[in-house]
């Protein structure tokens, strides 16, 4: 293939997708300028990229979300093409027009093409026309609480809310009741407007047992469409994908024969140009011949799951991306596209399974892969690096290749096992213990199986006592911290003389432990041994990394990170008793909503307030029944974790 015309690009967006986009624009030799936030000031997009313009604050809305800021950021370093990556601008039509105006090639589809496909109604009448078979459900421009209601009722329940303009799981909400559907709605579109800056939402019925599965086409200027098979996005959560995969394990080749040719015809009949993906539910769990299956949306843009088609195709999506911007013709015809072997994906967030994907932040104490395993890595994330709030909890993709579905797997369940981050706790055993889930294994796999085995998945495999005996001969620096304490307060087994016991108390994964530690006469070095006759004969487990902070240590065992503190406590640590009565923010974020008022009644189980951190809404209950004595925030404020949102008024004593 021949030299691009395109000389420079601006890449409108950060973390992986941006450190992607620059490689590939490197090797073509194209110059490439990032853009960035205050938070992302020393980001690895920023100091891969040739050139790197600051567009303005932390807050996605004042920074990449700002399409006056990215036109202005592209003209000012001669950009001739922007890049939008995913998310953010990517999908946003009016972005797409005002690039064109400033004469600025936008590359991805036009704008045009991109209201007829990108949002999920008019592309379901695009999908009529053409004779796709859609879900049934309610797209229309009427967006009255109350009429979506009654859609909803008469579609039947269960139904899903979903974003008219987004995707990622984004403004999706499952609805199983019409008790429950307004407050569902309110949620979902505050959530779209916030992420997508458009709360017009359509209503799906939900089907059945279904496998998410979707075609990667691509389009060009002279009317050409080809199609690169399709991936499996079946294992979801909070309608989020975890794992992706390419081909979809079990499609019978009359089935892809059809659907692919269905998402061609779709990009076909717009003129389509660029990249983008055609999303499909098969209901049943099987993906036979004859089994139903359903168009869903189309996503106008390069996937984050992209990497597992390039794996079975042995082509780069970015550069036939900016060739097509250039106005070249499509590399190849669709008979000259194979495919081999099997590739899986998983994303690596920061987030912990157990409490219920809580987004975890904070600094990246370490980040490393095995060295001697075959693995794609795409990342921004470098240890020394700050995990933020403020964007998505994704930090990395890891993808793994096989000739068979079962060699990828038990070579991505290999990489997660020697996998070594620390500080912000991540999902890597939890996409683990997806990999070696037996229905997983047999295919027995539809969208809801998270949900439905979500205890198992997240359950831990490293008990307490195994963790303290595998770290014991790395707790003397506790030990010696507590021996420092003043003597006299000490309670403990202190002597002028002869040997010396303490117990010093620990903070494992967040819960109260302790351990023994004791000075023989005349040795300074003490030995150190588990608290309690439970832990006393507990074989301890090695861990496969320990990395030390100044008043800790994370123990890393096969990709579960386990952290122990020996924190210095005073009297605001102590539990008096009435943790029932605050009401404290779970994580670093902004207050979306504030549902109550002082003086105020309210039920153990009622929503207080709305936290919203990585894109993920975060409801704050009331833990008991109670009357509100304060409200100590209001709606757009940021607050700390463990900041204090709510109290109620103590309990009167009967």
């Amino acid at each position: 293939m021949g030299a691009l015309m395109l000389k420079k690009i601006l890449i409108a967006n950060r973390g992986e997708i941006a450190c992607r986009i620059i490689r590939t624009a490197r090797r073509l030799g194209i110059a490439t300028v990032a853009v960035y936030s205050d938070a992302d000031r020393e980001a690895l997009h920023v100091a891969a990229a040739d050139e790197a313009v600051h567009i303005g604050p932390s807050p996605s809305t004042e920074s990449y979300l700002r399409i006056d800021r990215i036109i202005a950021a592209a003209r000012a370093t001669g950009a001739e093409a922007i890049h939008p990556g995913y998310g953010f601008l990517a999908e946003n039509a009016d972005f797409a027009d005002a690039c064109k105006a400033a004469g600025i090639t936008f590359i991805g589809p036009s704008g045009a093409s991109m209201r007829q496909l990108g949002g999920k109604a008019a592309a379901k009448v695009v999908a009529r026309a053409a004779g796709v078979p859609v879900v049934p459900g309610y797209d229309g421009g009427d967006q009255t609480p109350a009429l979506l209601r009654r859609e909803a009722d008469r579609i039947g329940y269960p139904v899903m809310i979903k974003a008219v303009a987004g995707g990622g799981g984004r403004g999706m909400r499952l609805v199983e009741s019409g008790d429950a559907f307004l407050a569902q709605l309110e949620s979902a579109q505050r959530e779209a407007l916030s992420s997508f800056g458009n709360a017009a939402v359509l209503i799906e019925k939900v089907v059945q047992q279904p496998r998410h599965v979707e075609v990667q086409v691509f389009g060009d200027r002279h009317g050409n469409v080809v199609h690169f098979f399709e991936r499996d996005c079946s294992l979801q959560r909070r309608n989020q994908k975890v794992i992706e995969e390419a081909p979809a394990p079990g499609m019978s080749a009359a089935l892809r024969e059809r659907m692919c040719g269905a998402a061609v015809t779709l990009a076909r009949v717009v003129g389509y140009e660029g990249a983008g993906t055609v999303e499909f539910l098969v209901e049943g769990g099987s993906l036979g011949p004859e089994a139903p299956w359903y168009f869903i949306e189309m996503n106008t843009r390069l996937q984050v799951e992209h990497p597992v088609t390039e794996a079975i195709t042995g082509l780069d999506l970015v550069e036939w991306q900016l060739r097509v911007a250039a106005g070249e013709p499509l590399p190849l015809a669709q008979d000259a596209i194979a495919m081999r072997g099997h590739a899986i994906e998983v994303r690596l967030c920061a987030e912990d399974p157990a409490q219920g994907f809580l987004p975890s932040i904070g600094r990246v104490a370490a980040f490393a892969l095995p060295h001697d395993l075959d693995v794609r890595l795409e990342t921004a994330v470098r240890a020394g690096d700050v995990i933020s709030p403020f964007y998505d909890s994704m930090i990395a993709k890891l993808i793994t290749c096989g000739e068979t579905r079962d060699e990828a797997a038990d070579q991505m369940i290999a990489v997660l096992k020697q996998l070594v981050v620390a500080g912000p706790r991540i999902n890597a055993s939890f996409l683990r213990a997806l990999l070696e889930n037996a229905d997983v294994r047999a295919l027995r796999m539809d969208t809801g199986l998270i949900g439905r085995d979500i205890a198992n998945l997240t359950r831990s495999h490293i008990g307490t006592s195994e963790v303290l005996a595998g770290v014991a001969h790395l707790l003397a620096p506790a030990a010696e911290s507590a021996a420092t304490a003043d003597p006299w307060r000490a309670s403990d087994g202190f002597q002028l003389g002869t040997s010396r016991t303490l117990t010093v108390p620990l903070v494992v994964n967040g819960e109260p432990q302790s351990f023994v530690a004791t000075w023989p006469r005349g040795e300074s070095v003490p030995h150190v041994a588990l608290a309690g006759a439970e832990g006393a004969g507990s074989e301890p487990r090695q861990p496969t990394a320990c990395v030390a902070v100044p008043d800790g240590l994370y123990a890393v065992f096969e990709g579960e990170q386990v952290e122990v503190r020996w924190p210095t406590y005073d009297a605001d640590d102590i539990d008096d008793g009435h943790a029932g009565d605050v009401v404290r923010a779970p994580i670093n974020g902004k207050v979306a909503r504030v549902f109550v008022k002082v003086g105020d009644a309210v039920a153990k189980g009622d929503r207080l307030a709305v936290v919203e951190a990585m894109k993920m809404e975060h409801v704050l209950a009331a833990a008991r029944d109670g009357v509100i004595a304060s409200v100590a925030v209001g709606e757009g404020q940021q607050v700390n974790q463990g900041a204090l949102i709510v109290s109620l008024e103590e309990e009167t004593q009967s």
